[in-house]
């Protein structure tokens, strides 16, 4: 199977060029340098794919400036249409494409799955929509799926890898209170995902989290006792906005989300609880 991925250097996309390698799947890296070039020659790329995987972004958490969440915009939205835009292109489609996305669409509160959601307001969520729609907009090409991400952990990288230092020391804690809702999904779980996904040919929307409801404080619970270090150390609001200004809100903010889809088509996870993905990525 050959596979054309953007954003491939990044955390996922660097755990699903291995993946793929390992099944002797064929592996095509998309850069900044073709979504800039002819779309005629990223169109050329696109004939040659099965499955096209679009990972790119610029960072969320960050200080939020004019320009900043412009480049957020862009390298989420820009580049997928340019993605649909070359397939429009090309003379042979590939069968499915999957696009990222994250829970940010959704509002904390109540539990969130795919036939129940609830969107939120602000500017995550509507990157989320938006971003979702380029998406959407291949499906009269060929399949869509749309991959709405929770927290990825994994060991080499990722949100984990900040959050250990503090906590480490002894000097993590819950964040503004800690009741806003914390998904995740461990990296194994995320990369079974895509290839049961791929396999079984389906598309729509997935919750990509795994099926433990989870607030921040509980998250913070179990990061410091799988490292046997206290987390009782509360991090503000006030001391994040000062840090993010208008960017706090991708800490501060949290949604409950459930992996509906994935579960009714009958996958299974291998990490579907923090004390057994901690008791694996702490191993």
């Amino acid at each position: 199977m050959n596979i054309l991925i953007s954003g491939a250097s990044g955390l996922v996309g660097t755990h699903l060029n291995r993946m793929f390698e390992n099944q002797n799947d064929v592996v095509v890296s998309l850069d900044r340098n073709d979504f800039e070039g002819s779309q005629q020659t990223l169109a050329e790329k696109m004939e040659q794919a099965d499955v096209v995987i679009h990972l790119a972004g610029a960072p969320i958490v960050a200080r939020w400036t004019k320009a900043h969440k412009k480049a957020i915009l862009n390298s989420r939205i820009n580049t997928t249409y340019l993605l649909v835009h070359a397939m429009e292109l090309a003379k042979k489609k590939p069968e499915l494409f999957i696009s990222t996305s994250a829970v940010g669409i959704y509002a904390d509160g109540a539990v969130n799955t795919e036939k129940d959601g609830h969107l939120a307001e602000g500017f995550l969520s509507e990157v989320c929509q938006r971003w979702e729609a380029e998406a959407l907009a291949a499906r009269h090409l060929t399949k869509v799926a749309i991959f709405r991400f929770g927290v990825v952990l994994a060991r080499d990288g990722g949100a984990l890898q900040q959050m250990l230092p503090p906590f480490k020391l002894g000097l993590g804690g819950p964040i503004a209170g800690g009741k806003q809702g914390f998904s995740w999904i461990h990296i194994e779980d995320l990369m079974q995902a895509y290839r049961f996904v791929i396999e079984k040919k389906l598309d729509g929307i997935f919750n990509l989290t795994a099926p433990q409801i989870t607030d921040n404080a509980l998250f913070t619970k179990e990061l410091g006792a799988a490292l046997n270090r206290p987390a009782v150390m509360p991090i503000p609001a006030f001391g994040l906005r000062l840090a993010y200004g208008e960017g706090a809100t991708s800490l501060t903010s949290g949604q409950k989300v459930l992996p509906e889809r994935l579960l009714n088509e009958g996958f299974e996870f291998r990490y579907p609880d923090l004390k057994k993905a901690f008791g694996d990525l702490f191993r």
